[in-house]
């Protein structure tokens, strides 16, 4: 298994709909795949069509230990399977924070269910911050995507996620973990500014930066609201031929 966290500090760039639709394109081309809901919104969970609440999120299991494999829960696309989340993990922040080992904590509890639990790649979809989930799940990942909206100030938080990562890789909690890809999200071909913030983005990161663009899509936003990925509410819509674009990338760089 391959863990791979879905990290921006900045809200609102696509972090959930690309872990969930990213993991549901993956699984429709046979690949199996678990999406961590680590942010307490929950948004991961309801997307693919469970109450949180309902289930144990990882809160008890960071806090207490315990097996993740006894979290998982199946959804209704193949090959898909989810750790769901719930409000209660927002205290996990403060009760973490407190112990000396918060930073690898994750990574521990993780890596037994990375050594045995046969999927191909866990999608983390991180939460909208710099605080210690966030940073946890960079210390517990192989690779980092960063879902970055085509805006100017998504150039500016760019720079404070690629410094976090750099942190994380020095300060040995995890010296392995690659920046993967930089997701270009919400682009507007109408507009001159998303062509201006994805050629930037190229010329600075053109080895990581994905060719596939992720559109602005009215879908794309309706789709969570039934409960449905994309490629289920609308399959034949720009938002789904974008993340089933992305998918193929992706299993390209990791062929």
């Amino acid at each position: 298994m391959k863990i791979i966290a879905i990290a921006n500090q900045k809200g609102g760039v696509g972090k959930t709909t690309t872990s969930v639709n990213l993991g549901a394109c993956l699984a429709e081309k046979g690949v199996s795949v678990v999406v961590l809901d680590l942010d307490p919104q929950a948004n991961s969970t309801s997307a693919l069509d469970f109450v949180p609440g309902d289930n144990p999120s990882i809160y008890h299991h960071l806090i207490n230990g315990g097996d993740v494999s006894e979290l998982v829960l199946t959804t209704k696309y193949p090959g898909l399977s989810l750790i769901p989340c719930d409000m209660d993990l927002a205290g996990c922040e403060i009760e973490m924070a407190r112990e000396d080992d918060h930073l690898v904590r994750l990574k521990h509890l993780l890596a037994p269910f990375k050594a045995s639990y046969p999927v191909d790649y866990m999608l983390i979809d991180c939460p909208p911050s710099l605080g210690v989930l966030m940073t946890s799940a960079l210390a517990a990942a192989d690779e980092l995507i960063v879902p970055l909206q085509c805006e100017y100030f998504g150039l500016e938080g760019l720079s404070k996620i690629v410094g976090v990562h750099q942190q994380i890789r020095d300060s040995g909690a995890n010296d392995e973990v690659v920046l993967e890809g930089i997701v270009m999200t919400m682009a507007d071909s109408r507009t001159n500014l998303s062509a201006m913030v994805i050629n930037d983005v190229r010329e600075y990161f053109p080895e990581v930066t994905y060719d596939t663009i992720i559109p602005r899509n009215i879908r794309l936003g309706e789709a969570p609201s039934y409960g449905k990925t994309i490629i289920d509410y609308a399959p034949t819509c720009t938002g789904a031929a974008a993340y089933r674009a992305l998918a193929d990338e992706f299993l390209r760089r990791h062929a």
